[in-house]
């Protein structure tokens, strides 16, 4: 399997960096499948090709288990010759940092728009030229494809499922080989690993940005899961959800950038508990994770949890904790501060920002008990709400309770400074 990639952009030996492939040498990397050898046919300042070529071992290929019922099929096929699944294996294992957007020499490389060439001198098409087309011409590409009979002596036999492929963009390199690690297999229309749900990630994580509004996004679902209905169920249901949810975020963001109000208030927050020492800290009525991203951020903060009574909520908080660097160590929980609940003890501080508001007064009280007389594992009670007043008491046991009161709060005034002034006298 042949595969080049050619730019013409200045100077063209830039492709190395992003590839993190020396143009001066010719490299070779073990696959399960046989092996992939990287080498540069040019590389001059005006125009640039780095070639991949996959050497299949039909050996290996044997060792696995094969499905079909032809006895000599794992060493007569197409596999050594025409760009597969095996393909997309040799792109991440080969050229993993160009794929995930990663240049430590040139990281502004990995956004600049470069016209790129790539051509396979063998893509199987099963589908034909109209769907080589209608896969890759809405993503950008110009399509060259040529293709021949079977066999010329029998042409009855009919038309070729494999075309010598040219495809032609000018975008980011990581774009590039995104497309081809999803729509290769999906062209072969065949996988030779077992597909189970690790594979929707990997579609969600390759094409969830353009897959979305794609005219054929149903029928590449399909094919990239093998045809399975329960994962082709899953990976549509996903994808709808986020996008749904991605024009949800879109839109609060615009809102909160209007109102900075409430990210100031999400500063206060963060600097009260960086000031106060802090390492496990309990955010509570946490709602879609703003103040637990800006937490995940500073490494002072050890143990991090959200809780939240809404599950749409915290379905929310874990898909923007999952695209942080360090996300992993934020926990979040369903929970209800009516409630007493275990699972707020033992955190050195405890936040309660734009929540109080939203509840009535029986509620609020029973939210003062299980807060403050209940988590008694807690020290720092941070509580901002709608202004940029303070009011500090401090309670028993000489832990310290911060509210700033505002009239976003409450309708009578004063009531927010009877609230911090019960709470540190009460507790």
């Amino acid at each position: 399997m042949f595969l080049t990639i050619t730019t013409t952009h200045q100077p063209a030996t830039d492709l190395g960096y992003l590839l993190h492939k020396h143009p001066g040498r010719a490299q070779a990397f073990d696959l399960s499948c046989g092996t992939a050898h990287v080498f540069y046919p040019e590389a001059s300042s005006e125009s640039c090709t780095a070639a991949l070529l996959l050497d299949i071992d039909l050996i290996k290929l044997k060792r696995g288990p094969s499905a079909s019922s032809f006895a000599l099929a794992s060493y007569v096929n197409d596999r050594p010759y025409a760009a597969s699944s095996f393909t997309s294996v040799a792109i991440a294992r080969v050229f993993s940092s160009a794929l995930n957007g990663q240049c430590k020499d040139r990281p502004e490389l990995v956004e600049t728009q470069m016209p790129l060439t790539v051509r396979f001198s063998a893509l199987p098409c099963r589908g034909g030229e109209g769907l080589l087309r209608g896969l890759f011409e809405p993503l950008g590409y110009a399509v060259e494809a040529k293709g021949s009979l079977l066999d010329a002596h029998f042409p009855e036999w009919g038309q070729s499922p494999y075309y010598e492929v040219e495809l032609t963009a000018t975008m980011p390199l990581k774009d590039v080989l995104a497309h081809l690690y999803v729509l290769v297999p999906v062209l072969d229309d065949e996988k030779h690993y077992y597909v189970g749900d690790e594979e929707i990630d990997k579609l969600m994580r390759r094409g969830e940005e353009w897959l979305r509004g794609h005219p054929l996004r149903d029928l590449v679902i399909e094919r990239y899961l093998k045809h399975q209905r329960g994962l082709q169920q899953e990976a549509l249901s996903r994808l709808v959800e986020e996008a749904e949810e991605a024009e949800v975020v879109a839109g609060e963001e615009v809102l909160e950038a209007e109102r900075s109000l409430s990210q100031q208030r999400l500063q206060v927050v963060l600097q009260t508990l960086k000031q106060s020492g802090a390492e496990r800290v309990l955010d509570l009525g946490c709602g879609e994770g703003r103040l637990l991203e800006l937490l995940a951020a500073e490494g002072q903060f050890a143990d991090i949890t959200g809780m939240d009574v809404s599950t749409q909520a915290l379905t929310r908080a874990r898909r923007r904790l999952e695209r942080l660097p360090r996300g992993e160590r934020v926990e979040v929980f369903q929970g209800s501060l009516a409630y007493r609940d275990g699972r707020l003890t033992d955190y050195d501080a405890a936040a309660l920002v734009e929540v109080i508001e939203h509840l009535d007064p029986p509620r609020l009280q029973a939210c003062e008990r299980a807060v403050f007389e209940f988590a008694r594992g807690a020290g720092r009670l941070p509580r901002c709400g709608g202004g940029p007043a303070a009011l500090r008491g401090r309670g028993r046991g000489g832990r310290h309770l911060l509210y700033a009161h505002g009239a976003a709060f409450f309708r009578r005034p004063g009531s927010g400074d009877g609230l911090a002034g019960s709470c540190a006298a009460g507790f």
